[in-house]
């Protein structure tokens, strides 16, 4: 590293030399009188963050794959097309198996491969993270969706009481070489409820994946919305939610005869299928009657309507991509520094332009109408925004209720 250092000291030297003599002879051949001696800041200090030259990213998937049309193909492609952008080497791997022990050792591989920077994807990550950060400390670890409950639900296993506060989360994981991001899931399902009353849907079924915190979140913050624009519209008596977890998330069979029961028998018009692939069951029951589906992470309105053209409501987004991209912009930047240690919970950062949230419905391919315009979802954003309108991030209880709601449980 030293004779780099003098190297590049030396050629920067030189060009020095050339460009104060004013010379346009090759950088070989200075000119023979010196030009006044540069500061020493031009050459990086020993300390300094790198470049995006002497990174290394890896994203490692959860249980899923690159192809989910969800979480991990959204990661994946954010940190693949920052990458090749920047001219940075990248790979993903896939743990053999959905466990712990799987990630860990895909993680490990991942570094051994000459990886610095590592990508995970989701709270499946969290005993990966409690395991890994301490293990590299010279290696930068983004996690996304890991909430301090999850790393010490991972790191106390029974002694956890399921209260954070509680508790001081920096003592589980290494926050040396960490960064984490968390999102407001329930502020876009809040939207997503409130686009699917205004836009004149009374019977919903919600399908969450796993009932974990972050779907937990989409699920109640969706209640909250159909139930506050069902009262705002004086109908909170013709409004009813049918409200279930599938127990993995992705389509199964049983999921699709569960949903099959809500379309046909029950009368469901429209449902948030919520928690990766899961929402191929939703899909595939309701394009048996013409039903409507609801998406969620990221605009899944190309595959959704692919099971049935404008079966698509809207989707309950949150920005995975620009998160990744911009972590490691600051990673690359030499901003490290003012990311590293946090858990950022990321919500809304505008009450006038819904497109730069980080919570959000996709403006383009939301099935807007003169019920709910546009400029009505807008409208939404600012009173969130300004706190007008607020919303619980509970995943114990949902707060009082004027619409019908049915609870029941999880199908596996």
């Amino acid at each position: 590293m030293k004779k780099l250092l003098s190297l590049l000291l030396a050629l920067a030297m030189m060009l020095s030399l050339v460009a104060c003599g004013g010379s346009e002879e090759p950088a070989e051949e200075p000119a023979e009188e010196p030009a006044a001696e540069e500061p020493a800041e031009e050459t990086p200090a020993e300390d300094e963050e790198p470049s995006a030259l002497d990174m290394k990213v890896a994203m490692i998937t959860d249980s899923g794959d690159i192809t989910d049309q969800s979480f991990n193909q959204t990661t994946y492609e954010a940190a693949k097309a920052w990458c090749d952008a920047n001219g940075v080497d990248f790979n993903y791997y896939k743990p053999d198996s959905d466990s712990d022990e799987a990630r860990i050792a895909k993680v490990d591989a991942a570094i051994a491969d000459g990886h610095n920077v590592i990508v995970m994807p989701g709270f499946l990550f969290k005993a990966t993270l409690v395991e890994v950060t301490g293990l590299y400390p010279d290696v930068k670890f983004i996690g996304l969706d890991i909430a301090a409950g999850d790393i010490l639900e991972a790191a106390l296993g029974a002694e956890y009481d399921y209260n954070p506060d509680n508790w001081d989360v920096s003592e589980y994981y290494n926050t040396e070489n960490t960064y984490i991001a968390i999102y407001q899931e329930e502020l876009s399902g809040y939207m997503a409820g409130q686009a699917a009353v205004k836009l004149g849907y009374k019977h919903l079924g919600f399908l969450g994946g796993m009932a974990v915190p972050a779907v937990m979140r989409f699920g109640y913050g969706f209640v909250q919305g159909a139930n506050d624009a069902a009262k705002e519209l004086g109908i909170a008596d013709e409004v009813a939610i049918e409200y279930v977890y599938g127990g993995l998330f992705y389509g199964d069979p049983d999921f699709t005869a569960y949903m099959d029961n809500w379309y046909q028998t029950m009368g469901v018009e429209a449902v948030f299928a919520c928690g990766g692939g899961i929402y191929t069951s939703a899909a595939e029951a309701a394009a048996k009657v013409g039903g409507k589906v609801i998406g969620v992470d990221s605009d899944q309105s190309h595959i959704i309507n692919a099971y049935g053209e404008g079966m698509t409501i809207t989707s309950a987004m949150k920005a995975l991509g620009p998160t990744v991209t911009n972590i490691l912009n600051q990673i690359a930047t030499g901003n490290w520094d003012s990311y590293v240690g946090k858990i950022d919970n990321l919500g809304l950062a505008s009450g006038e332009d819904p497109t730069v949230n980080y919570v959000q419905l996709p403006m383009e391919n939301t099935q807007w109408s003169d019920s709910f315009t546009q400029e009505d979802y807008k409208e939404l954003v600012a009173k969130l925004y300004s706190g007008e309108i607020t919303v619980s991030n509970s995943t114990t209880e949902l707060p009082a209720l004027d619409i019908t709601f049915n609870e029941y449980g999880s199908i596996k």
